[in-house]
C-alpha cells in the first residue's frame, strides 16, 4: 500500500449500523472493526489531511468495498497524514514550516491627526517545527508513589496492560483510560464527504503508549503498592484481587521527609525515609533516579511530585532568590529548603523534567533559575482535576455572556490522606492560593464589568471528613449580577472521585512532558532549532496554578488551555489552528 503522504496502514473508521451491511454495530474494545469478522467485507480507505486556505480535507487514496447507500460516512479515524508541501516526514522526524498569524496593538497618530488611536496589526511569524518520531521508552518515577494517586495510576496501567475485566453490582467492567486527555479525547481533522471527521488526540503527534510506562518513586512510608491500593480503597475489591500478585513486589523507595512542611499527623506513616543533610538528601535522589533508569534501561524519564501538600516556602534574599543562592543554602543545610524543591533540583542537575501535582511553592524563584541554566524542564503546580476545573469553565462562561460574578464561594470535604494532611492550617493555605487564583485572567479580561482592583469574593473552605474517604464532596456557590440589577445564583454538588480524576491526569502530564522533549522549533530570523522555554506552559490545561515564564500571562481558561495544547500539536503536523468557522457551510 506504498503510496505517496499516506500512512503505512488502512485507516479504520466508526461505522453506524445498516441493514444492508452487517446485523449488528461493529465494535470492538476500542470501537472500531475487528479485522478478523470483516476481512471479506470491512471498509477500507486511506485517508490523507490536505492543507490549503486554512482548511482541511481529507482524501480517499484506496479504494475498498464502497459504504451502502444508507451506511452512514465514517466520522473517526484512527491515523492519518498531512498532505502538504509544508510537511516532510523522515524516517526519525516530522518537519514542518508554519505560518503563526497574531495580531499586535499600536498607539500613534496617523494621517495628522492631533489625537492618538489604537490600531490592531495582522502579524505574521514563519515558524519552523522539527518533532522526532522515535518514541522512547519512558521510565515515571512518582513522588508519593505508595498514596491514593500514585497507587491508583499504577494499577490502573498493569489493568490496561493486561487486559483485566471485573465484575461489579451493576455490570462488568473493563480497564480504560476515560478520564485522559491524551488516550480518551478526540480532535477535528477536517471533513470527508460533508461529515465532520475526528481522530484521537494521540494521534496528532507520536506519544509513548501508557501501557509500556515503567513505573518506580519515593515514599516516606514503606508499605508495597498491593497494600497501599488497599489501604486507598478507591478500586474495587475484585480488580484489586486481580492486581495484588503483581503489584506486591512494587515498594517505594526511601523518600524525604521534614515534619515542619507537612501536616504533624504524617508522622506516623513517615517509616521509610531518607537520613543525612539536605545535599546528602539530594545526591540519593540522583544515586535513585540513575540507579532506576540502569535498571530498567528505559530511556527517559519523568518526575512527578503527587506526595503531601507542602506548607509555602518563604521567599528570602541570599537563601533561594537565585540559583546561586540556592545551592549554597543547600550546602549550608538550610531548614527552609522544602523537600519537593529538593527533588527538583535533583532532577534539574540531571537533566530530567520534574513536575509539581501540589499547590506549595515549590518552584522558588532560585530554581526557576536554575531550571532555565540547565535548560531543564519543569512544570506545575496543583494538578486541575474537579471542582476547580468546572470553576475555570464556569466563570469563563459566565463572563464570556456579560455576566458579572460578584461571590465565588467553594466548600469541599474529603477522607483521603490528603484532606487528613490539609487539615492543617499551614498546608490548607497552600491549597486556598492555587484555588483562588483560577478566575484572576477571566475578570481581568473584562474591565467592561469589573472596575480597576475589582474582583469577585472568593472563599475556598476544605474539611476532613473520614467516612467519605476518596469520594470527595465540592459544593459551590456563584452569585451573579444580570441585566438591569437582577442577580442571579448558581450552585453546583460535584461529587469528585478524587484519585480516578487525578490518575488520568498525571498520565497525561508525563506523556506530553515527555512528548514535549521531542518537539525543536525556530522563528523565522533564528538560525538554530532549540527546545520549547524550561517552563512548560503546554502543561497549563492540567494545572490549577499554571507556571509561567516571566513575563508570560497566566491563563486559567479551560478552553483556552485546551486550545493552546491542541493546536501547537497541530502546528506540529504543519495544520492550522482550529477556528470553527466552517466557511465552507456559510
Amino acid at each position: 500500500m506504498a503510496m505517496e503522504m499516506v500512512a503505512t496502514s488502512a485507516v479504520s473508521l466508526r461505522a453506524h449500523r445498516s441493514n444492508s451491511f452487517l446485523s449488528n454495530d461493529i465494535k470492538t474494545t476500542r470501537g472500531l472493526f475487528p479485522p478478523s469478522n470483516l476481512t471479506r467485507r470491512r471498509l477500507v480507505m486511506t485517508l490523507d489531511v490536505k492543507q490549503g486556505d486554512n482548511m482541511v480535507e481529507l482524501k480517499s487514496n484506496q479504494s475498498g468495498t464502497q459504504i451502502p447507500i444508507d451506511q452512514k460516512a465514517p466520522t473517526f479515524v484512527e491515523n492519518f497524514r498531512v498532505d502538504s508541501p509544508d510537511v516532510k516526514y523522515g524516517e526519525n522526524e516530522i518537519e514542518t514550516e508554519y505560518k503563526y498569524d497574531t495580531t499586535e496593538l499600536v498607539y500613534e497618530n496617523r494621517n495628522g491627526s492631533n489625537s492618538k488611536q489604537w490600531y490592531v496589526k495582522p502579524k505574521s511569524v514563519v515558524y519552523n517545527f522539527k518533532t522526532s518520531t522515535r518514541v522512547p521508552k519512558l521510565g515515571v518515577m512518582l513522588v508519593g508513589w505508595g498514596g491514593n494517586n500514585g497507587s491508583t495510576l499504577t494499577a490502573g496501567v498493569i489493568a490496561n496492560r493486561e487486559s483485566m475485566s471485573w465484575p461489579t453490582k451493576e455490570k462488568m467492567l473493563h480497564a480504560n483510560y476515560f478520564g485522559s486527555l491524551t488516550q480518551a479525547s478526540t480532535v477535528r481533522v477536517g471533513s470527508y464527504n460533508g461529515e465532520e471527521i475526528y481522530a484521537p488526540f494521540k494521534s496528532l503527534l507520536p506519544m509513548v503508549d501508557p501501557n509500556d510506562v515503567v513505573f518506580g518513586g519515593w515514599d516516606i512510608n514503606g508499605m508495597n503498592l498491593a497494600d497501599a491500593m488497599d489501604r486507598a480503597k478507591v478500586l474495587d475489591y475484585e480488580l484489586q484481587r486481580q492486581l495484588k500478585p503483581i503489584m506486591e513486589s512494587m515498594v517505594p523507595l526511601p523518600g524525604i521527609y521534614d515534619p515542619d512542611f507537612i501536616a504533624a499527623n504524617q508522622g506516623s506513616r513517615a517509616d521509610n525515609v531518607i537520613k543525612g543533610t539536605k545535599k546528602e538528601q539530594l545526591r540519593q535522589i540522583i544515586n535513585d533516579i540513575r540507579d532506576f533508569k540502569d535498571k530498567t534501561k528505559v530511556d527517559k524519564v519523568v518526575v512527578l511530585w503527587t506526595g503531601n501538600t507542602e506548607r509555602y516556602s518563604k521567599i528570602v534574599d541570599g537563601l533561594n532568590d537565585t540559583s546561586d543562592n540556592l545551592l549554597a543554602a543547600l550546602d549550608r543545610n538550610e531548614s527552609e529548603i522544602s523537600p519537593s524543591t529538593i527533588y527538583a533540583m535533583a532532577c534539574i542537575l540531571e537533566k530530567i523534567p520534574f513536575i509539581n501535582g501540589s499547590p506549595q511553592n515549590t518552584f522558588v524563584p532560585g530554581l526557576i533559575e536554575l531550571a532555565i541554566k540547565n535548560n531543564t524542564m519543569i512544570g506545575g503546580d496543583d494538578f486541575k482535576s474537579g471542582q476547580t476545573k468546572m470553576k475555570s469553565v464556569l466563570v469563563d462562561f459566565l463572563v464570556g455572556a456579560g455576566i458579572k460574578p460578584t461571590s465565588i464561594v467553594s466548600y469541599n470535604h474529603l477522607g483521603n490522606n490528603d484532606g487528613m494532611n490539609l487539615s492543617a492550617p499551614q498546608t490548607f493555605r497552600s491549597k486556598e492560593i492555587s484555588k483562588s487564583n483560577v478566575v484572576d485572567d477571566m475578570v481581568a479580561s473584562n474591565p467592561i464589568l469589573y472596575e480597576p482592583g475589582e474582583h469577585p469574593d472568593h472563599v475556598v473552605v476544605i474539611k476532613y471528613v473520614p467516612y467519605v474517604g476518596d469520594s470527595k464532596r465540592a459544593m459551590d456557590e456563584y452569585s451573579s449580577e444580570l441585566f438591569m440589577g437582577g442577580k442571579s445564583t448558581i450552585i453546583l454538588h460535584n461529587t469528585c472521585e478524587d484519585s480516578l480524576l487525578a490518575a488520568p491526569i498525571i498520565l497525561d502530564l508525563v506523556l506530553l512532558a515527555e512528548m514535549s522533549t521531542r518537539i525543536q522549533l525556530k522563528a523565522e530570523g533564528e538560525e538554530n532549532f532549540h527546545s520549547f522555554h524550561p517552563i512548560a506552559t503546554i502543561l497549563s490545561y492540567l494545572s490549577k496554578a499554571p507556571l509561567v515564564p516571566p513575563g508570560t500571562p497566566v491563563v486559567n481558561a479551560l478552553s483556552k488551555q485546551r486550545a493552546m495544547l491542541e493546536n501547537i500539536m497541530r502546528a506540529c503536523i504543519g495544520l492550522a489552528p482550529e477556528n470553527n468557522m466552517l466557511l465552507e457551510h456559510k
